[in-house]
This record gives structure tokens, C-alpha cells and sequence, in this order.
């Protein structure tokens, strides 16, 4: 597909999407932890937002990714969209995704189109993650904040489209072995909520 086209299906599969209303994606979990994932749990979970910035460039479209610092006190180290937890002052869900990427990594708000939202992910560490699609046309090099982010790369949007860019693999905890999305690129590991978020970018490409 070509990268234009790839745009514009994500336009039309995101043109209805809301920022007061959206699906929460169900974890794969075991039978008898699926049952915690209730309308009541989930209502209770702190609310957070990322963006998931894609990057017009001459090759093709790229999604923007960080690894977080390795100084910080959750998740050191690990893969993630850039965004946090949504302040009280923040005006939407996307106003914090934003504000979030631009101390992150430089970028401009004015330089992000909105395109709409993913599934709101619950996560473990007891946040409701809204995904937020920006698309950036504009020239941009991330400018990262040492305090927050190790590094920025760029994923290939036609990787993530691929057929064999996910593995599924399983983690044990608390006695259960909990299922869960993983991706290997130049080196780095992409795994968890991020996963889970590319899986559902990924759908809104492949699927009818």
C-alpha cells in the first residue's frame, strides 16, 4: 500500500473516533484474571495519554517511539510513545499528549494533526492509556529530554503492517502466565502497552 493511500485509510477508519467516548481495549488474559477487567476497575484507573506520532519522510511514514531513561523510577528503560499521566490543567486528552511530546521530544503542537484515537489500554501499573494519532508533515528531529528520554528512533509504519512484525509471548506473574505482545526492531525491545497500541494502529490498516 502506498503511503498515501496507508494515510488516508487511517483518516477514514479514525474520522469517527472521539476524545470523550472510546473502547477500551480487553487484555488477553487468563480466564481467571479477565473477569477483573470491569467496567467499575477501569473507571477507577488513573487517566494518561499518548501521542502516537507518524512522521511524513521520503522513504515512507515512521512512528515515532522513546526509551525511556534509565534513571526513572517506572518502567527504566523501556519502549514507550511519548506522553503521561493527564494533569488536571490539561484541556483534553490530546491537549496532555501534546504537552507531553513537546517536553519530551521537541515537538511542535502546531506541527501535529490530530487524526483521531485508538483504544484506551488499562495497564497494570494502574493507568487508562488514550492513545492519540498525530500526524506530523512537517521536517522534524527530535530534541529529547535527558531527564525523561535516553533516545528517539523511528519505527517503519510498513513494519508494523507487516505480517510477521509481532510475536506473542507470555510473562508469569502472581502465578499465571499472562499473554502478551512483543516487537523486535534494530535492536530494541517493544513490548507491553506500546505493543498493544501499534497492534491496534496496525488493525485500522489490515483489517475490513
Amino acid at each position: 500500500m502506498h503511503h498515501d493511500d496507508a494515510l488516508a485509510r487511517l483518516r477514514a477508519r479514525l474520522a469517527d473516533s472521539s476524545e470523550t467516548r472510546r473502547p477500551v481495549a480487553r487484555p488477553d488474559l487468563p480466564l481467571k484474571l479477565g473477569h477483573l477487567v470491569t467496567e467499575s476497575a477501569v473507571a477507577l484507573l488513573k487517566p494518561a495519554a499518548v501521542l502516537v506520532p507518524i512522521l511524513r519522510r521520503p522513504h515512507g511514514h515512521t512512528v515515532l517511539l522513546t526509551k525511556r531513561a534509565d534513571h526513572l523510577r517506572q518502567h527504566k528503560g523501556q519502549i514507550s510513545f511519548p506522553g503521561g499521566r493527564r494533569d488536571a490543567g490539561d484541556a483534553s486528552y490530546a491537549f496532555a499528549a501534546l504537552r507531553e511530546a513537546q517536553e519530551e521530544v521537541g515537538l511542535p503542537p502546531e506541527a501535529v494533526q490530530v487524526l483521531g484515537y485508538l483504544d484506551d489500554h488499562p495497564t497494570f501499573t494502574g493507568y487508562r492509556i488514550t492513545p492519540v494519532v498525530g500526524y506530523v508533515d512537517a521536517a522534524f528531529a527530535p530534541i529529547t529530554d535527558p531527564g525523561e528520554v535516553a533516545e528517539a528512533f523511528e519505527l517503519p509504519l510498513a513494519y508494523v503492517t507487516g505480517d510477521d512484525c509481532f510475536e506473542r509471548k507470555v510473562f508469569s506473574r502472581g502465578g499465571f502466565e499472562v499473554p502478551f505482545l512483543e516487537i523486535q526492531y534494530a535492536g530494541h525491545q517493544i513490548w507491553g502497552a506500546t505493543a498493544a497500541i501499534l497492534w491496534n494502529l496496525r488493525q485500522q490498516f489490515v483489517a475490513e
